[in-house]
């Protein structure tokens, strides 16, 4: 089952998401893209460390996302 949440952040799209692993643990998901043109979606790393819970893997992902367009953005 994958779950995602959207975030808007400085003409950024973040879909910040949970994967559940067989173990029954979490692994954030994160793809971000542009609001304008070049609007290519990228799919970026987050470190996977077995999150007990879905909105911890999504606070994961979105403070990776936030990170990301900080430094890339």
């Amino acid at each position: 089952m994958d779950t995602n949440t959207i975030f808007q952040h400085q003409g950024y799209e973040l879909r910040c998401g949970a994967r559940e692993l067989d173990s029954g643990s979490f692994m954030p998901t994160l793809v971000v893209s542009k609001h304008v043109w070049p609007s290519r979606p990228r799919t970026i790393a987050v470190a996977n460390e077995g999150h007990r819970n879905v909105d911890d893997a999504i606070a994961a992902a979105h403070a990776q996302g936030l990170a990301w367009v900080r430094d890339y953005g």
